[in-house]
């Protein structure tokens, strides 16, 4: 094979990959704008009705929060939900959250209670424990588990409610605006979020012929016999991602869940700095790492494909065209393999400039923040990489995730953490 032929071979594979991935940057961008577009919105639930309103239990599990936790609690008691309790439960923290909580719930007796977790026993995870500590000591038969971090609209426990009881739902959970307040997550998290929203957003988790089901931590109702007869907590002990785990058992398990867009009522903290954004990151990886070896392998592959794969294919591209023209100028076929590299350049370019546009658009209408963080993409593809491949290394070592104060061991044969 001569070396015409093997340029013009190499570069139809890498035009036929570049192209591929386009495509699938294209399908990205596409299914957002419907997503968002489509997706039910809780402002459209107002309930004009008259009837009894079923006593909701709030259950706020807490580990090392003193510096939030007291605005959460001023959201939820400002709610216009006229039949409501609040669960405090202090999961061993080391700063002043307990005494908050105890301030609170003296301050406010009948309306919360305050609650020292028991010890962690083997197997659980520190918030799914204190979660289920939660459910034994209240009294509602709609359950709302949300975190401490988390700040609600005073609305939103009565068009939560009414939109479950509209749809006749088992559970529904609230997407929140997720809360940037450092650089380095305003800058990764909406192409994070390009593949997070795709998988797993409402149009899927809301169509009962998929088999998606998600919940999002910072705010998910569910109704008590549901949440008991699905196992509790007791089902998803071992899980780092415990709220995306129990929707999907409840899914699986053919209970009907409801996923609706809430951003102006509800907003978390998805990360606070770098430290708990790269932790973050390694708390999606390791744990399914040692569910399924093989498929976590390939899904992380794929996924750093499509985020590496367009910014080397454009150097190989600019590289090959300067080969070209300089390193190769007397081959016979050089027209052809001219034109060939410009067609792969323009779909690197305009790759690059999809992925741009899909960080923008998260950007915007995910995160309701400027679109100028979309410009720092290469930075975000950085860390999410090198994230996840950090994550399947210590993966293969048995797996640490350090979270909320607490290093969890996960195993390739075992669940427990």
């Amino acid at each position: 094979m001569n070396l015409e032929l093997l340029l013009t071979l190499v570069v139809l594979v890498i035009l036929v990959t570049i192209t591929g991935i386009f495509v699938t940057w294209f399908y990205f961008l596409v299914y957002m704008l419907k997503s968002f577009r489509e997706s039910p919105k809780l402002q459209q639930f107002i309930d004009s009705s008259t009837r009894a309103y079923t006593k909701i239990s709030v259950i706020v599990p807490a580990r090392n929060e003193e510096k939030y936790i007291a605005r959460c609690i001023d959201c939820l008691i400002k709610q216009n939900y006229p039949n409501f309790e609040i669960i405090l439960i202090d999961d061993s923290s080391e700063d002043g959250t307990w005494r908050i909580m105890q301030e609170y719930a003296a301050k406010y007796k009948g309306l919360i209670k305050a609650l020292k977790c028991e010890f962690k026993p083997n197997g659980w995870v520190g918030k799914n424990w204190a979660c289920y500590q939660g459910y034994l000591h209240c009294e509602g038969d709609l359950l709302l588990f949300t975190d401490a971090d988390t700040q609600y609209n005073f609305q939103v426990l009565k068009l939560a409610e009414y939109y479950l009881w509209l749809q006749q739902a088992d559970a529904v959970t609230v997407i929140p605006r997720f809360l940037c307040i450092d650089l380095w997550t305003k800058i990764t998290l909406p192409m994070l979020s390009v593949f997070l929203h795709t998988r797993l957003s409402a149009l899927r988790v809301n169509n009962p012929r998929t088999k998606t089901g998600y919940f999002f931590g910072s705010f998910y109702l569910i109704t008590r016999s549901s949440y008991e007869a699905v196992g509790t907590h007791k089902i998803v002990k071992h899980e780092l991602v415990e709220d995306g785990a129990l929707g999907a058992e409840l899914k699986r398990k053919k209970f009907l869940i409801r996923m609706v867009r809430g951003e102006p009522y509800v907003a978390a903290l998805w990360a606070r700095d770098l430290h708990t954004l790269w932790h973050g990151l390694r708390r999606l990886i390791i744990p399914i790492y040692s569910q399924n070896k093989n498929g976590t392998i390939l899904i992380t592959t794929a996924i750093l494909f499509l985020l590496l794969g367009p910014f080397i294919l454009l150097l190989l591209s600019i590289w090959l065209s300067f080969s070209l023209s300089w390193v190769f100028p007397k081959l016979n076929t050089a027209d052809n393999l001219h034109m060939l590299d410009k067609i792969l350049t323009t779909i690197c370019v305009s790759t690059v400039v999809l992925m741009f546009v899909c960080s923008t658009v998260q950007s915007r209408l995910g995160m309701f923040q400027s679109s100028i963080y979309a410009l720092f993409c290469p930075l975000a593809v950085s860390i999410i990489s090198s994230s996840f491949v950090s994550s399947l290394i210590e993966a293969r070592k048995g797996g640490v995730v350090k979270w909320r104060g607490r290093e969890y061991h996960v195993t390739e044969n075992s669940n427990t953490i």
